[in-house]
C-alpha cells in the first residue's frame, strides 16, 4: 500500500487512539506524543517505515497535506482565559493535516493524492 492508502486504512481501522478524522471528516487529526509511542515506536509491525514524527510529517507533506491551525476565540474576563489557555495547551500536542483530496466522505478522491 502506498502512504495515503496506509494513512486511510490506519484512520478506518479505529485501533489507534492517536490519530482521527476531525468532526468534518476533511482533516486527519494527529496527538504527536502519543502516535510517537503508539504508531512510529511498533517494534517489528511498523506501519510507516520511519520511527520520527519529522519523517511522517515530511511525507503528509509530500503526498499534499497542509498543517492547519487551530484557532480558538479568546475571552475577555481572566478566569476564562486561563481555563482557554489550559485547554489550548493540552490542544498543541494535536497536529491537524487537511488535503483536499483525503475526505472521509469521498474515499475515491485519496487515488488523486500522488507523490510530488
Amino acid at each position: 500500500l502506498c502512504f495515503p492508502q496506509k494513512l486511510w486504512k490506519m484512520l478506518e481501522s479505529g485501533k489507534f487512539q492517536s490519530i482521527w478524522w476531525s468532526e468534518s471528516g476533511k482533516c486527519v487529526a494527529i496527538n504527536k506524543d502519543l502516535f510517537e509511542v503508539e504508531v512510529l515506536g511498533r517494534e517489528g509491525q511498523q506501519v510507516f517505515h520511519t520511527q520520527k514524527i519529522k519523517s511522517f510529517t515530511r511525507q503528509l507533506n509530500a503526498y499534499g497535506f497542509t498543517k492547519m491551525q487551530r484557532n480558538f476565540q479568546r475571552s475577555a474576563s481572566l478566569p476564562e482565559f486561563l481555563a482557554e489557555e489550559a485547554a489550548a495547551s493540552a490542544h498543541s500536542q494535536i497536529l491537524y493535516y487537511f488535503n483536499p483530496g483525503f475526505n472521509r466522505a469521498h474515499p475515491w478522491l485519496s487515488e488523486t493524492c500522488k507523490r510530488r
